[in-house]
């Protein structure tokens, strides 16, 4: 879209920004990536190659814990290239596309009512859950949780706290698609986000714009939208960019992951030496803790106790910081 109006405006093209981690294979999406630059007829592309300095206790990401002390999320800490890749400008991110163009509560009652898919007993479970009262959904989100050992590093008691209130959240979405659209912009983790990509936008003289979630935006989609919605996430793509984008692209569902980019060989290092201080011990087991940072598939969810820890075996005093 920018680079539509940039065009139609007769300003210069936008120029994209791409970090690139060529030791993790499941951060590629270069594929993706070189389809959208071809059909755009971009000529600048700015890539950044990334090694070890993405891990949350690289190099990059030491500084700006000493700099800034501790963030969220975490991995704000180690993007100091992207912003200086724009310094002086503006950066355009596509923050809130999971959440915004993601299917809703009210999806798949959607599908099956007015799209009149066949009745499987996956999209029949689905609508069931989307139907269920307050009370069960946070019992059944609760129940997932504890199924799956979600943030197992947590004491049992404040594990079933953390939980409840968890469960309490996600099942707060709303029924309707175009109420669900503003509850998620208004949620207290987006707000967290946007507030430190604005103290690091202005770091670097940068205007940080996210347009998937600006209000206006939000309003249109919304109404819209309406009661229904769209859908799932293809149905929504191609309605807001069949007109840019080529149809492949607009139906993609692969995704990216970076937990092992951001938590590698200086993590497991950190972790292997780690004395367990640093985090408060009646709410955190450290050894499980320990055994989730040298896991296979560590979570960035323990990012920011891992930062804590971190910065508590410093000498040094760490002024300022971001909570």
């Amino acid at each position: 879209m920018a680079t539509e109006v940039a065009r139609r405006e007769g300003l210069p093209d936008p120029v994209p920004v791409t970090e690139v981690y060529p030791e993790v294979d499941d951060t590629d999406e270069s594929a993706w990536q070189d389809m959208v630059i071809e059909h755009l007829g971009l000529a600048d592309w700015v890539r950044i190659p990334i090694y070890g300095a993405s891990d949350l206790l690289g190099e990059v990401g030491q500084a700006g814990l000493l700099h800034r002390g501790l963030l969220w999320p975490p991995a704000f800490h180690v993007k100091q290239a992207l912003f200086a890749s724009a310094a002086g400008g503006s950066l355009l991110t596509g923050e809130g596309g999971d959440e915004v163009i993601g299917a809703h509560r009210v999806t798949p009652l959607m599908l099956l009512v007015r799209k009149r898919r066949p009745a499987s007993r996956a999209l029949l479970s689905a609508s069931s859950a989307a139907l269920m009262p307050g009370p069960i959904r946070r019992v059944a989100a609760r129940s997932e949780m504890v199924r799956s050992g979600y943030q197992s590093w947590l004491r049992p008691a404040v594990a079933e706290r953390h939980h409840r209130l968890l469960a309490a959240d996600e099942a707060g979405e709303p029924l309707r698609w175009d109420r669900a659209t503003w509850w998620l912009r208004h949620r207290r983790a987006v707000h967290a986000v946007l507030g430190c990509y604005h103290a690091l936008g202005a770091e670097h003289s940068v205007t940080v714009a996210h347009p998937l979630l600006d209000h206006d935006f939000l309003a249109a989609l919304a109404a819209a939208g309406g009661r229904w919605g769209y859908a799932g996430r293809t149905a929504l793509m191609r309605r807001l960019f069949a007109d840019v984008l080529p149809d492949e692209i607009l139906r993609r569902t692969s995704k990216a992951s970076f937990d092992r980019a951001y938590m590698g060989e200086a993590t497991r290092e950190f972790a292997r030496a780690w004395d367990g201080s640093g985090v408060d011990p009646d709410l955190v087991d450290p050894e499980a803790l320990r055994r989730a940072w040298l896991s296979d598939e560590p979570s960035t969810l323990s990012g920011l106790l891992l930062q804590s820890a971190w910065l508590a075996s410093r000498p040094a005093t760490v002024t300022g910081g971001t909570a």
